[in-house]
């Protein structure tokens, strides 16, 4: 047996440890910490987010495994029918199957009112495409999971119109910004956190094109909590 202070020691370390079971044993983990909020002016944010060349090589959207059961897998619905229960202005009942029947959207990349869930896409703010692009291809094929279902910050997943979806495609704010133009800042804000919160890289011509837009938007702050 150790001695008494060495055990103390032990003791110290493992304070916060969890007890996982694994077959007939206990096996001690140290337990880790969440990681914290950071919170940053736009213009900072911009900066931050580390500048890479782009290669679109071996990017294939199965890659990326969604929808998958969400967060509630006793809900019946997906990742993409959470999102839609979630951002509805005016609730849909939801029957079996996750079948969504009335509600009202809104769909702020055009800032449309949308009354039929079928009319609505969940989409990526950060397009898998460019997220591939932007470091994922590096990723294993969890993580790329747990990026496709995103439902731990609300800005990675949006419920919008298609017709602005398939607009959008999988283009950054370099060539594409939503056509309702009094939303800009809050998209380049959500584009930025998701980019910070998953460690993805911006290429030059993406990084000017938000710092040029983020002059239209004075005393914004980007507030995100990086991805576990």
């Amino acid at each position: 047996m150790p001695p008494l202070s060495l055990l103390n020691v032990i003791n110290h370390l493992i304070r916060a440890a969890v007890c996982v079971t694994v077959g007939a044993a206990c096996v001690l983990a140290l337990a880790v910490p969440a990681p914290a909020a950071q919170s940053l002016p736009l213009d900072q944010a911009i900066a931050a987010l580390p500048q890479a060349a782009e290669s679109h090589t071996g990017y294939d959207p199965t890659k990326f495994p969604h929808w998958n059961a969400g967060a509630d897998p006793g809900d019946g619905c997906d990742t993409r029918g959470e999102v839609l229960v979630a951002e509805a202005v005016s609730a849909p009942t939801v029957e079996p199957g996750c079948r969504l029947v009335g509600g009202t959207w809104w769909s702020y990349y055009d800032a449309g009112e949308i009354t039929s869930a079928a009319a609505l896409d969940v989409t990526h703010t950060v397009a898998l495409a460019e997220a591939w692009e932007s470091g994922a291809s590096q990723w294993t094929a969890e993580r790329r999971e747990s990026y496709a279902n995103d439902l731990g910050d609300p800005r990675t997943l949006n419920a919008v119109s298609a017709a602005s979806h398939r607009s959008k495609g999988d283009q950054d704010p370099a060539h594409w910004l939503p056509s309702n133009t009094r939303a800009t800042c809050r998209y380049i804000t959500e584009w930025t956190a998701v980019k910070l919160r998953w460690r993805l890289t911006a290429d030059r011509d993406e990084r000017q094109s938000l710092a040029q837009l983020a002059e239209s938007c004075p005393n914004t702050t980007v507030t995100f909590t990086p991805a576990p």
